[in-house]
């Protein structure tokens, strides 16, 4: 059994539900034809976006994907900016321009999400470059999925955050596929994790269905990232509980 507080887990289903209540009614604006392009929904992952971000510090950085809005809820954008940027207005996160894939958020450490599989990657370990070069001791979560760690950014970044010991997190969120390719037919290893060993990295798997479990495995690992030790992979089992974008049968 966990030790955490009543209010340490309360603020988890906080988050949690205010993450899938805000996608159901993504969901049912896109289908009413409100809101505009493609959506990928987070519905089923809330609780690895709420279990890595909590065990962030709020001046800590993260880097997210094409189904990032449960990211960049948890990290505590304001929800009716984030609604008017799906919508395509100028009153939005950023003026309707990034739409649903490419929301950014400096002012809270969101440092954008990326249409581009695995692009956010590279991303990442250049704001942890800028944190190590400043001295500074915050750290970069880099969200990804099962897909994005067969590209080749995926093993460059890993190799060089090695090397240079950056202050990153990379959390790979496997929801057994890539767009419509299962992972037994994509990955070669049974585990992503098993990936970081090749770089000299600390790699873990998680339920991450299990808030508690994401969140206490990441607060370890953010530990020994912030005090010096290098990056880790976090890996968090999951499952899309809806098609890859809405409009996917």
């Amino acid at each position: 059994m966990s030790d955490l507080s009543q209010d340490k887990l309360l603020s988890f289903y906080e988050t949690m539900l205010k993450i899938r209540r805000f996608e159901e009614t993504v969901a049912k604006l896109f289908y009413s034809s409100e809101i505009p392009g493609f959506i990928h929904l987070y519905i089923g992952e809330e609780a690895i976006a709420t279990g890595v971000i909590h065990a962030l510090r709020r001046d800590d950085y993260i880097v997210s994907t094409h189904r990032g809005h449960g990211h960049i809820i948890a990290k505590g954008v304001d929800l009716k900016k984030l609604m008017a940027e799906l919508y395509g207005k100028e009153t939005g996160l950023n003026k309707g321009r990034g739409g649903s894939m490419h929301a950014v958020d400096v002012s809270i450490g969101v440092m954008g999400a990326n249409g581009i599989v695995g692009s956010g990657i590279g991303l990442a370990a250049g704001v942890a470059l800028a944190i190590k070069y400043r001295g500074k001791d915050n750290v970069v979560a880099a969200f990804f999925g099962d897909g994005a760690s067969n590209t080749g950014v995926f093993h460059e970044t890993l190799n060089m955050s090695s090397i240079w010991k950056l202050p990153v997190l990379f959390v790979c969120e496997n929801n057994m596929y890539a767009a419509t390719t299962p992972v037994k037919k994509s990955l070669s290893v049974d585990r992503v994790s098993k990936r970081a060993s090749a770089y000299n990295i600390e790699g873990v798997t998680v339920d991450g269905t299990n808030v508690v479990e994401v969140y206490e495995t990441a607060e370890k690992l953010v530990k020994k990232i912030r005090g010096g030790e290098g990056p880790a992979l976090l890996e968090a089992l999951t499952l899309r509980v809806r098609g890859h974008f809405e409009g996917d049968p």
